[in-house]
């Protein structure tokens, strides 16, 4: 399989909050929610980079969708990673989080392989790692 990944969706419970969280507290670029004329489509894009987009989309939907039964909110099931260019960019990025309402589940700190990085949940706890690792030239 090449890799073709280009959105990835995060399950949400409540869609304004999260479009609130999202757009005026991370400062993320979004045209807002889309797709509220369709029955279970109600959806809010962001742009991350090139060629990659985060969607948050209700949990409700997404069972509806796939058929799958809702399943409660499982935070350690994966990680999304936020790398940073500067060490000092991870302690900008956790303090813009928490102010946007996120909860600091790991402070910043210098971790055991060389680089820094901190844990947060956003409104629907989803758990972000933001990291600057030495090894990783990332341009911003």
């Amino acid at each position: 399989m090449k890799s073709r990944i280009s959105v990835i969706t995060l399950g949400v419970d409540d869609l304004e909050r999260s479009l609130r969280f999202y757009k005026d507290g991370l400062g993320l670029p979004t045209e807002g929610i889309v797709g509220q004329e369709f029955e279970h489509g109600a959806v809010a894009f962001f742009e991350l980079q090139s060629g990659l987009k985060l969607a948050i989309w209700q949990r409700k939907d997404i069972a509806h969708d796939t058929g799958l039964k809702q399943t409660p909110i499982s935070p350690t099931e994966f990680t999304i990673g936020h790398n940073v260019a500067r060490k000092e960019d991870v302690d900008s990025v956790m303090e813009e989080a928490r102010k946007a309402g996120a909860m600091i589940i790991v402070p910043a700190h210098d971790t055991f392989w060389g680089g820094y990085s901190g844990y947060f949940q956003d409104p629907d706890g989803h758990l972000w790692e933001v990291v600057w690792n030495p090894a990783w030239e990332t341009t911003e």
